[in-house]
């Protein structure tokens, strides 16, 4: 599959607050960040560069007054579309490689301290008759395990390890990157003002987490449909930190398709937060549990769905909140089978991301929502 995208590094400059959808609620409650953030967040923060390069009033931009050639209008975005968005780092040579969390099938195993020892994979298996499950689909996701192990979280798959993943091998414990060595967390406490008193406001003493990324770490974001500025910096986050980003020379690892085309069945491992009518149900799927996308039948026949997340932000040309809506996180596995398609048609499928026409939802999948990457199965 050739990659037509431009790839840009971003590395923060400063302390970021990549702020989630949770309340701060009880004394004691503290803001959590997100890391990787929504793929918005790259999305915004990279058009808001576009628009000052072209000098575009971004009031002007945001008041639908005038049609930007790449973003066109709020309401209706232009070709623009954010296809991939993942933690990064960089190498002395300024190398850049992706950097991607544990599928939702794909389980750490550590020993006493800690130490990632093996991963072992999920296995489809169809259950016994006498199993009685309220699973929808035929087959259910099954941990081979001899016996008990510690399992291990916050880990990340280096770009081998994914490449090994998408070809259909289990990534090794020396394929994986634990998130302390990539980045550190940093409580800050801040005040609540009252703009009629320009002073602090009573009761509104809140504390949140800062994230530090270490020297080189980053994150890659992919552009599609347009051409971004090739370098600069950007307001990132919550309180808009820095944050510069230039050229990155990538190569996205993908699956063989000929091969999977040839197999008849796939899994799709979601690579952005998957905003789907059916909740976590891949779009397009019947009762029957029949997949139908252009130029691709197929059946649902496993899915390995970490808990359902909620997606909002704000919406700067409208000035409030985005709708909150559910979302099937990152990482979330469905593997298909008795597939039929062309290696052009699951190419064309992998690019244009899991949306089932042009119109659908235009705001969010130019904001880089539903990507997904094919994995031999």
């Amino acid at each position: 599959m050739t990659d037509t995208a431009a790839h840009r590094f971003i590395e923060p400059l400063d302390v970021l607050f990549l702020r989630g959808n949770k309340l701060f609620g009880d004394p004691g409650s503290y803001g959590e960040s997100l890391v990787p953030p929504w793929p918005s967040v790259a999305a915004g923060a990279l058009r808001s560069a576009m628009l000052a390069q072209d000098g575009v009033d971004p009031a002007e931009f945001a008041d639908g007054a005038l049609t930007h050639p790449a973003l066109g209008q709020p309401e209706t975005p232009g070709p623009f579309a954010l296809s991939g968005f993942t933690l990064a780092r960089r190498d002395a040579k300024g190398a850049v490689e992706s950097l991607h969390a544990l599928p939702a099938d794909l389980i750490a195993e550590a020993d006493e301290a800690d130490r990632v020892t093996r991963l072992t994979r999920l296995t489809p298996i169809e259950p016994a008759p006498e199993l009685q499950s309220s699973a929808p689909l035929a087959l259910w996701p099954v941990l081979p395990q001899a016996g008990r192990a510690k399992p291990a979280g916050g880990l990340w798959l280096t770009q081998a390890g994914w490449a090994d993943y998408l070809a259909g091998r289990t990534p090794g414990s020396t394929q994986v990157l634990a998130s302390k060595v990539l980045w550190g967390l940093d409580t800050r406490v801040g005040v609540g003002l009252d703009t009629e008193k320009r002073r602090a406001a009573d009761g509104q003493l809140f504390t949140v987490q800062a994230v530090a990324f270490r020297p080189g770490v980053g994150f890659l974001a992919s552009v599609t449909g347009a051409q971004p500025p090739g370098a600069g910096t950007l307001r990132l986050g919550g309180d808009g930190r820095a944050a510069a980003f230039g050229p990155a020379d990538h190569q996205a690892p993908g699956a063989d398709l000929q091969a999977i085309a040839q197999a008849g069945r796939a899994r799709i491992v979601l690579t952005t937060p998957g905003l789907f009518a059916q909740g976590w149900r891949l779009p397009g799927v019947d009762a029957q549990q029949r997949v139908s996308w252009p130029g691709l039948s197929a059946r649902l026949a496993c899915a390995a769905v970490p808990r359902t997340e909620v997606i909002s932000g704000w919406d700067l040309a409208r000035r409030e909140p985005k709708p909150a809506e559910r979302a099937a996180p990152t990482g979330s596995v469905y593997w298909l089978d008795e597939l039929e398609a062309t290696p052009e048609a699951l190419c064309k499928l992998a690019a244009q991301g899991l949306w089932l026409a042009d119109s659908e939802n235009a705001q969010r999948r130019a904001e880089g929502f539903n990507r997904f990457a094919f994995a031999a199965w």
